[in-house]
């Protein structure tokens, strides 16, 4: 053991949560060991100030992998009692991703036979989603649950108990939200919750309880420890403040140390060589997935028990002498939990009481450091993502690591994740080198599932809508790929759905906001604004088409993504007629963020078009997040059997965020069909995608505002667009040929800009910052915004803008170096009444 070790061991007899109490007023009550398991951090989290951190669940606090395992397993043994031997041999166990994947797993360890199931925040090609759910307060809010075998969270009389495994049981809100959206699909009499420490109010027992007589289940409850955490007023803002403080603190001083580094650079160095860093092969055993992702098996565990302590010897083998008998950090990858724990374990009973083994894994959530006894998380590595992950780059964090006196870190990932990131000077590896005398990579094979075929329909696909039964557009314009709901009540208060969206009870897409209706000051500033920029559109509309032509042709058939895209490939379809002759099929199909792609519209589009045709069409792109979604949803659908040939690349009318490489322009202006919604749009509503409303085999929803015909403006927004096409064909002919001569790669300047505001802002949350002057006409007419950024100087394009924010009573604030004309910012801890958005209606409206 080091003399670091040893000495912190015997001063470090302090409540490491005694300096978030001490300054924030947070008290922790609860029974018996409730302090040994959990000390408190902070967070950069708009929505919760304070962070418990565990003790024994290895993702903050380095500890004995033994202990970690035992704590999961220990759980499950008293699952198993609770359920009784038969019953608990047909249960199915889900942990949640990260921080919960390696708790759950040891938890069905701790049943014997029971299947594991993680939810997880990488889509993976091969396999379809058999559902998601929202955790309102994390980092990362979305999960995906991507079984390889379908049936493994099947329900009816005779289903399984679901036991659902998470750390901390602190408001509830995500396992009701799990139970929810599982029970809609696949009801069970029964649901088994297991965590670490139970936190919850009084009133937040009462609602579990509530809710369990509302779905007719039986709900028991599994943990280790109870309490509260009682949270003085002001606590949110309090603690922002306060982390904002301690990191201005630390860049000084970071400032400091580099200012005098580069005084005394002529002086020779003592800094000592980074450790070397060498590859071992752990030998994971053939078809025995790496986690719980896709579902891990009793055959799986077996097979994976038999292999433990000849893996155990091999990184046994590779640590060098000094670390044999010295400190060695186990190290694991984000969800990547359960493999480096076992090898953890097995490390630690292989090398005896003459080693010390610890385990802890990196993560995703941003934490303040600050190097006090009485604080959980004393130091903190930072460094870029290394798994090509699907919500695009980011920092990633290793805590209570560095100057920790390891003598040497074993960094455990998965295939997927040995990327080129990994290994560079910034990357992780890199920074474990500086702080430990050697760096072993383990690398697990990233488990693939095999493929699904589809079976064969047992319906006929539904057939497009057109109008004028569904919608105002002529029949001939688009045909829309949904389901008519028009007869079912969907709309909300803008103020009501926001706060459900942020706090994790529903999903934007499974509501609809109330339909904005215009005042005459505003409906007189879109006709001003569509006359002004018509041949500006024109000439978009024009280049645009003629991009896709020349590459996608001679006959694309253009897929709008409803409803934002549906104008543009209308126009798009109406400028091929126009200078070409050309009758161009167009479709409109809906695309959810976080839920993907419609697969029924696709099978439709496959089995009546050539996939290599289809062209999918958008209005403009904002950060990207779109564009990202569509990759991944068409990679997803062909590898699990769905047919293949579908390209997922946008073509758009305005590419501000350098997202695309087709597009009209990369100018950010005001595209009049952005100021109004359906009735610009052919009367047609955001599309809907709800369990209880979507099957599997149909077309997501939407509705037809047959009552809102009097101010529908949908056709006169096309004749006037169209009546320019001969205006503008000669410039358009010549931005034709340059732009397809020219470098098109997307530059993603707008997902970088994003990024950079959320920090500034304090929102820590990309999702909540919409760029462009569209998405910001989105956020004030749909959304509750907090503050709009205008692009100092931008002039008329944002008219309308500053209209609407007068209306909502939101500040518009001018700024420099903005890569857009405007940026909106929505919330960011929303509930009614909440500071800079209250929620009223738009005057006049």
């Amino acid at each position: 053991m080091s003399e670091r070790a040893t000495r912190e061991e015997n001063v470090d007899v302090v409540w490491s949560g005694d300096w978030v109490a001490e300054r924030l007023g947070v008290a922790l009550e609860g029974d018996g060991d409730l302090r040994e398991l959990l000390g408190l951090a902070l967070r950069r989290n708009p929505k919760r100030a304070h962070l418990l951190v565990s003790n024994v669940l290895g993702k903050h606090v380095p500890q004995r992998p033994s202990v970690v395992y035992g704590a999961g397993y220990g759980l499950g043994e008293r699952v198993r009692a609770l359920l009784g031997e038969e019953e608990a041999r047909r249960a199915v166990v889900l942990g949640y991703a990260e921080t919960a994947t390696g708790l759950g797993h040891a938890v069905a360890d701790g049943l014997r036979d029971a299947p594991y199931l993680h939810s997880t925040r990488r889509p993976v090609a091969g396999v379809a989603q058999a559902g998601g759910f929202e955790e309102a307060h994390s980092h990362a809010t979305s999960h995906l649950l991507l079984p390889e075998d379908p049936g493994l969270l099947a329900g009816g009389a005779e289903a399984s108990t679901l036991v659902l495994v998470d750390d901390e049981f602190s408001t509830g809100n995500t396992v009701l939200n799990t139970i929810r959206a599982l029970h809609e699909l696949h009801p069970r009499g029964r649901y088994v919750i297991v965590a670490l420490v139970d936190m919850r109010s009084p009133a937040d027992r009462d609602r579990l309880t509530a809710f369990a007589a509302e779905i007719g289940a039986r709900v028991d409850l599994v943990t280790r420890s109870t309490g509260t955490v009682t949270l003085p007023d002001g606590v949110l803002e309090r603690g922002q403040a306060l982390v904002a403080a301690q990191e201005a603190e630390a860049a000084e001083a970071a400032g400091t140390a580099r200012e005098a580094g580069e005084a005394s650079a002529s002086a020779p160095s003592a800094a000592p060589a980074p450790a070397p860093v060498t590859r071992v092969d752990v030998a994971w055993p053939a078809g025995v997935p790496d986690g719980g992702r896709h579902g891990f098996t009793p055959a799986h565990r077996a097979a994976l028990e038999a292999a433990l302590p000849g893996m155990a010897e091999g990184i046994a083998d590779a640590l060098g002498a000094g670390a044999r008998q010295g400190r060695v950090l186990v190290l694991g990858f984000e969800e990547l939990m359960y493999a480096p724990l076992r090898l953890g374990a097995a490390l630690e009973e292989t090398l005896g009481a003459d080693a010390e083994v610890r385990y802890s894994t990196t993560t995703r959530s941003p934490v303040l450091a600050v190097d006090d006894p009485g604080y959980a998380i004393r130091t903190r590595l930072v460094f870029p993502a290394h798994d090509t992950p699907a919500d695009g780059p980011g920092d990633r964090y290793a805590y209570n690591v560095a100057g920790a006196g390891f003598d040497a870190v074993v960094a455990v990932v998965d295939s997927t994740a040995d990327t080129p990131e990994l290994h560079a000077p910034e990357g992780l590896l890199a920074h474990l080198a500086a702080h430990t005398g050697q760096v072993l990579l383990a690398v697990v094979p990233s488990y693939t599932p095999t493929p699904v075929p589809h079976s064969q329909e047992s319906a006929v696909l539904p057939e497009p809508l057109r109008g004028p039964d569904f919608s105002s557009y002529a029949p001939e314009d688009v045909g829309w790929l949904l389901q008519d709901l028009s007869d079912t009540e969907l709309e909300a208060p803008t103020e009501e759905r926001e706060e459900a969206i942020q706090s994790g009870g529903a999903h934007y897409a499974e509501s609809l906001p109330v339909e904005y209706q215009p005042s005459a000051e505003y409906q007189a500033l879109f006709s001003a604004a569509l006359e002004t920029s018509a041949a500006r559109i024109a000439r978009a509309v024009g280049t645009v088409t003629e991009t896709v032509l020349a590459e996608r042709g001679p006959r694309p058939v253009l897929v709008s993504l409803a409803r934002a895209g549906t104008p543009v490939g209308v126009l798009m379809r109406r400028w091929a007629q126009h200078r070409h002759g050309l009758d161009l099929p167009h479709y409109a199909i809906s695309i959810v963020r976080g839920r993907g792609i419609d697969a029924t519209a696709l099978r439709w589009l496959a089995a009546h078009h050539d996939p290599a045709d289809v062209v999918f069409v958008d209005g403009w792109t904002g950060k990207g997040a779109i564009t990202r979604e569509l990759a991944a949803a068409i990679e997803e659908f062909e590898a699990s059997g769905g047919p293949a040939g579908f390209d997922p690349e946008i073509a758009v009318l305005a590419d501000p965020g350098g997202c695309v490489r087709t597009y009209g322009t990369r100018e950010d202006f005001l595209i009049p069909s952005a100021c109004l919604n359906s009735t610009v749009s052919g009367l047609i509503s955001r599309t809907v995608l709800r369990a209880d409303l979507v099957g599997p085999n149909d077309f997501h929803g939407g509705k037809f505002y047959r009552e809102l015909a009097g101010a529908d403006v949908s056709a006169r927004f096309l004749d006037t667009i169209a009546a320019r096409f001969d205006e503008v064909a000669g410039q358009v002919e010549d931005e034709a040929k340059e732009l397809l001569a020219a470098d098109r790669a997307p530059t993603w300047e707008g997902w970088a800009a994003v990024e950079r505001i959320s920090e500034e802002y304090g929102i820590h949350d990309v999702n909540l910052v919409k760029p462009g002057v569209g998405e910001t006409t989105r956020v004030l007419l749909r959304r509750v915004p907090w503050k709009i950024l205008a692009k100092r100087g931008a002039g008329a394009d944002l008219t309308h803008i500053r209209l609407l924010a007068e209306q909502r009573g939101v500040p518009v604030e001018e700024v420099d170096d903005l890569p857009y004309s405007c940026v909106g910012l929505i919330h960011p801890r929303y509930t009614r009444g909440a500071t800079g958005a209250d929620g009223k209606a738009v005057k006049g409206a």
